[in-house]
């Protein structure tokens, strides 16, 4: 017997490196069953097709970010647009490859899946709104990053640039990283650069957190409309297989099912959720199972 979409994401989620291009199409699969089978086998062959058309003996994160901007951006039309946050297929791989839009993660995602394949190292970087990819190493021995990429730092070159592959992968300078990080919280840390000024340097994004992140994407996009209710329903079911994930989820779910008719099915969640957090908030838990009691109430 085959196993399911949902299986296999759960499968893949769990392996001790997960597969981000796998992950995310299979994010696709769940949202389309026409994207599975032959159409993400095919997005995996264009993935490795772009790597192959990379120059061979590309060695700084300066060579690696024009050679990608060269392929990916100027040859093949990856970039987005403010329209591109207002579809469905913007937030799924098989789809961005094939048109060549999307949001700034999933053409992130495009960028770094083409860079591994072809050797670089490469990062995803999650800013506040924002995602871009980091060409070479974060954190050799304290990465940092100087009024303009490529400049020279007190312990040599600059390890790393950043790209933003919304703007066809165009270099960030030191100026536009800084404006863009300095909503950061927690992602990034201090460092000193060129001149003993003190800037900031990214973390780089954990796979399943990129992951967590388009779904998050995806369940935003579909919540201002009701007739989306099963988008995020799956979405949040998606969510809920990844090892870590919050447990409010779980009553996010059970709203979604209330919100969808499924009375019943929804106040017994509210109630499963109510039972695991009464131990430490009482009150929280005691509104829950109030609504868990109308919900029920709504069947008469």
């Amino acid at each position: 017997m085959t196993a399911s979409v949902r299986e296999r994401f759960a499968a893949a989620a769990r392996e001790e490196r997960p597969d981000l291009a796998e992950l995310c199409l299979l994010i696709g699969a769940e949202a389309d069953p026409a994207l599975d089978g032959p159409v993400a086998d095919l997005a995996q062959i264009e993935l490795d097709r772009l790597a192959g058309l990379l120059p061979y003996g590309s060695t700084t994160p300066q060579d690696w970010a024009q050679a990608l901007r060269r392929v990916l951006g100027a040859g093949h039309g990856f970039h987005g647009t403010p329209a591109d946050y207002g579809l469905l297929s913007s937030s799924l791989l098989q789809e961005v490859l094939r048109r060549r839009r999307g949001l700034p993660i999933l053409l992130s995602v495009v960028w770094m899946e083409v860079a591994r394949r072809a050797g670089a190292p490469v990062h995803g970087v999650g800013l506040p709104g924002h995602f871009v990819v980091a060409l070479g190493e974060l954190e050799p021995h304290g990465a940092e990053f100087g009024a303009e990429f490529g400049a020279e730092f007190d312990n040599g070159p600059a390890p790393y640039v950043l790209v933003d592959p919304f703007d066809a992968g165009r270099v960030l300078s030191g100026p536009d990283a800084e404006r863009l990080m300095s909503g950061s919280v927690g992602g990034i840390r201090s460092g000193t650069g060129a001149g003993g000024r003190a800037m900031a340097a990214p973390a780089p994004a954990d796979t399943l957190d990129i992951v967590r992140r388009v779904l998050n994407n995806i369940r935003a996009w579909a919540a201002p409309r009701p007739e989306r209710l099963p988008v995020q329903l799956w979405t949040l079911d998606l969510t809920l297989l990844l090892p870590r994930h919050p447990a409010r989820l779980r009553y996010e779910r059970a709203q979604v099912l209330v919100q969808m008719g499924d009375f019943l099915g929804g106040a017994a969640e509210m109630e499963e959720y109510a039972e695991v957090i009464g131990s430490f908030d009482p009150e929280t838990a005691a509104t829950i199972r109030t609504q868990a009691r109308a919900a029920r109430a709504r069947l008469n």
